[in-house]
């Protein structure tokens, strides 16, 4: 599975970005697909989850300015995101849990980053 995430960039406090990611998972079956964030010295972390039927969880620190969703292409998600702030500036990855045809093990895979940076 490959995912390929663009769409980072400088904003100013209080404005949007929106980040896509598309997977290319010729073989697999995708599951959920998900956002994380990480910066320096800090472990990364989870900020949304769309599973395959739709269902979407946020983390406390996003919900309500973030939106996670899918696209029309397949194995397409976007994460819109609000009234940043200068918290918000990090490197955004994209993950997807996926299995083989066939098989029922679930692997992780990730997205090679975009930053984004919001001035104050």
């Amino acid at each position: 599975v490959q995912l390929q995430a663009s769409g980072g960039g400088l904003v100013q406090a209080g404005g949007s970005l929106r980040l896509s990611c598309a997977a290319s998972a010729t073989g697999f079956i995708i599951d959920a697909m998900a956002w994380y964030r990480q910066t320096p010295g800090k472990q990364r972390e989870l900020l949304a989850v769309i599973a395959d039927g739709g269902t979407t969880n946020y983390a406390d620190s996003v919900a309500g300015r973030f939106t996670i969703h899918r696209g029309n292409a397949k194995n397409t998600v976007y994460l819109q995101m609000n009234s940043l702030i200068p918290e918000d500036t990090a490197v955004y990855y994209c993950n997807t849990k996926a299995r083989r045809l066939g098989r029922s093990y679930i692997n992780d895979y990730w997205g090679q980053g975009t930053q984004v940076t919001v001035s104050s």
